[in-house]
């Protein structure tokens, strides 16, 4: 897909991964919609790169803000070519800890912003996509959405937040499969640690400790090498149904 004058959804965009991709994007020459709740953050980023970026008010998980947002992003630059679904969250218990068993409600949060958002966003993208001429490839738009090395890897009480991204991989083979027939790709990306806000408030000592854990390079990664690899899949027209670990050959030990 030629990203430049081409727009691209992006929830979880106003921070984290999901704002370097913004950055990367609109650097590309593209378009982009920032999909969050941190309305803020997302206003002051969308104010910051000028008339090529607007900020959407939006829960992923609501059928009707996922809707007006599209409706939304379509009046303003007309089509919906690409999709990168990187809002999420984490939560750190065990399956049964000193205070009893894991609290149904939190595991059902977080499946619910992870997977059932990534899942609203995805097909209502893939359905205003396909109202999209094909280009010379045939191809109408990509959907690129974020797992982790959780999914894989998941550590002593990770057990809801790997559940979530598991099953956003599981979710990437079928839904490219269904989409083929309409010229939409679907890749998803997972990545290990990275330099997300969260991270950066950790003390020296504890950053080091993680930068060490990682085999090479030996560091966590940057937001904007994510961004890099988001901006190749969506130009690469043979990048299809498949999951790209983006961490440095971690492989992540229990705890």
């Amino acid at each position: 897909m030629e990203i430049k004058n081409c727009t691209v959804l992006i929830t979880g965009g106003a921070s984290g991964l999901g704002a370097a991709t913004v950055r990367q994007i609109v650097k590309a020459g593209g378009n982009v919609a920032i999909f969050d709740v941190q309305q803020e953050k997302g206003d002051a980023l969308a104010t910051e790169l000028g008339d090529k970026v607007i900020f959407c008010l939006t829960d992923v998980t609501s059928e009707e803000s996922v809707n007006n947002s599209i409706a939304r992003t379509k009046e303003q630059f007309g089509a919906i070519h690409g999709c990168v679904n990187a809002a999420g969250c984490g939560w750190t218990e065990r399956t049964v800890s000193k205070k009893g068993a894991h609290s149904f409600p939190v595991f059902e949060q977080i499946i619910r912003l992870n997977l059932l958002g990534t899942f609203n966003v995805a097909s209502r993208a893939a359905q205003a996509m396909s109202e999209n001429a094909p280009n010379e490839s045939g191809e109408r738009g990509v959907i690129v959405n974020v797992a982790s090395v959780a999914a894989f890897d998941g550590q002593i009480g990770q057990v809801a937040y790997a559940a979530s991204k598991g099953a956003v991989v599981s979710m990437t083979l079928p839904m490219a499969r269904d989409l083929a027939v309409l010229g939409i790709r679907v890749m998803a990306v997972a990545p290990g640690m990275f330099k997300t806000p969260l991270l950066a408030m950790l003390p020296p000592e504890a950053l080091n400790a993680l930068n060490a854990s990682v085999p090479f390079p030996k560091r966590i990664g940057e937001p904007e090498e994510f961004a890099i690899l988001v901006e190749h899949i969506l130009a690469n027209p043979y990048l299809n149904g498949e999951v790209i670990r983006l961490d440095g050959a971690l492989r992540m030990a229990p705890k």
